[in-house]
């Protein structure tokens, strides 16, 4: 056993030698329909998330930060490969078969995709994911599972085979980075959270911190202050470890807040990868104003919590409302960060934004930003199939372009007052960057992306 101790003893001292001691770690805390009002540090009237908080205070709070799409799978692949998901006709979430092949969407994100992780582990770093997966479905039994990914470690849930419970991510979490302590390794972590995904996975201990609040809201409350307790729990790991100074941590979501579209009546439903809990009913996530919520591809469904913090590198305690920051940076971003070198090959879409997460001024985004989904023209808000974002301007249509409408983000975050009919040009010059974005998708996906369930129900 001392043998064994004085080796990880020299593999540290050997790590350090070489300067992987030193590279900073990243964690990325993905949570799954946490509104941009969904903390108390953002004025949520009652749910309380001092871990959150907590990263707030000692990191920055970004208030521009966007994903790629309103719904969860098409967000999860821009974070992986740094690409507009329509670039691999992910437009949609994963479900079964039948439901992804009449959409003209995969049955999951091709492996052979570039991919952060792989990038990050050519760079020396070691990798884990642990929590929510959703870029296959776990009713696609012949689905790649998320180990194959780029992943050296990983347990999930809505993947093929077991799957993790959704209130284990932290634990495993912990013990990964322990490891990669006691190895002396850099390392990149997937946290992605369960939470305030339907259904709400409730437990006692947090229905009583509540108890005071009507059933709906103190069922919403309970879970998000689970999820912040486990987020503590990492935390506090880095603190115990004193891997803290020398590491990223980033919380944010994949999408804004869960609605029902009508009143709907409190009961349980039951989910094949997570379990019974309770349903739609109980969704009370909020905005912060924005207008829209998760299906949507106005501000409220897209735009959702950023809160970065590397201490001695990412400013304490301040809140940036300017940089204009996507999920399609992320990759990039990470790269940066962990001295990863980039394939000459690969062409992301998004750009590095190490310097504004370091509150360095940067120059107005020149790069416009994209996103497409399916929309429902009969639901307010959701009948947006495309939208454009370009420095301070931001326009929405549908698929025909027969609804177009502008918006001023720099003076209207709220998307309340359509300026198209006072700025054709800036709308006719908007829809042309549309219609080249559109030239370069494909007409349908490719490669290994077929379940073979395909070949079995028509």
């Amino acid at each position: 056993m001392k043998r064994i101790k004085l080796f990880a003893f020299l593999l540290t001292l050997l790590a350090a030698a070489k300067g992987g001691a030193t590279s900073p770690n990243i964690v990325f805390i993905f949570a799954d329909d946490w509104g941009w009002g969904d903390l108390s540090c953002h004025g949520h009237p009652y749910v309380k998330t001092p871990n959150i908080d907590r990263l707030a205070k000692e990191g920055t709070d970004f208030h521009r930060f966007t994903v790629a799409s309103g719904v969860c799978s098409p967000s999860r692949t821009a974070v992986m490969t740094g690409h507009f998901p329509a670039r691999y006709n992910i437009d949609g979430h994963f479900a079964w078969v039948p439901s992804n092949a009449k959409r003209g969407m995969p049955d999951w994100l091709d492996p052979k995709a570039p991919l952060m992780t792989r990038f990050l582990q050519k760079a020396g770093y070691r990798t884990a994911h642990y929590g929510k997966w959703h870029l296959a479905n776990n009713m696609i039994p012949d689905s790649p599972l998320p180990k194959v990914y780029g992943y050296d470690r990983a347990w999930a849930f809505n993947c093929a085979g077991e799957q993790m419970p959704v209130h284990e991510d932290s634990k495993h979490a912990v013990k990964f980075i322990e490891d990669c302590h006691e190895e002396g390794k850099p390392f990149f972590l997937n946290l992605w959270l369960h939470e305030p995904h339907t259904p709400f996975h409730t437990v006692p201990k947090y229905r009583w911190r509540f108890r005071d609040l009507p059933e709906a809201d103190n069922i919403y409350a309970s879970v998000l202050s689970h999820a912040d307790d486990r987020i503590g729990e990492v935390l506090d790991a880095l603190d115990r470890l004193k891997l803290t100074e020398n590491t990223l941590v980033v919380f944010s979501s994949d999408n804004g807040p869960a609605r029902a579209s009508k009143p709907t009546e409190l009961a349980l439903n039951h989910d094949t990868a997570t379990g019974a809990g309770y349903g739609i009913g109980a969704a009370k996530g909020i905005t912060g104003g924005r207008r829209g919520y998760k299906g949507a591809l106005f501000e409220g469904g897209i735009g959702v919590p950023f809160i970065a913090r590397w201490p001695g590198e990412i400013a304490a305690g301040k809140v940036d409302s300017e940089s204009l920051i996507s999920a399609v940076d992320l990759l990039p971003t990470f790269c940066e960060v962990a001295g990863a070198t980039l394939p000459v090959s690969y062409k992301a879409d998004g750009v590095s934004q190490v310097a504004a997460l370091k509150g360095k001024p940067v120059p107005l985004r020149r790069k416009p930003l994209f996103w497409k989904m399916g929309g429902n023209k009969n639901r307010a808000d959701h009948w947006v199939n495309y939208a454009v974002v370009h420095q301070h301007w931001k326009l929405v249509t549908n698929n025909d372009t027969s609804r177009v409408e502008l918006y001023d983000l720099a003076a209207d975050l709220a998307e309340k007052v359509d300026v198209a009919a006072k700025n054709p040009g800036v709308v006719t010059t908007m829809l042309k960057q549309l219609k080249t974005w559109q030239s370069t998708l494909p007409e349908m996906p490719t490669g290994d992306v077929f379940s073979a369930e395909r070949n079995v129900k028509k």
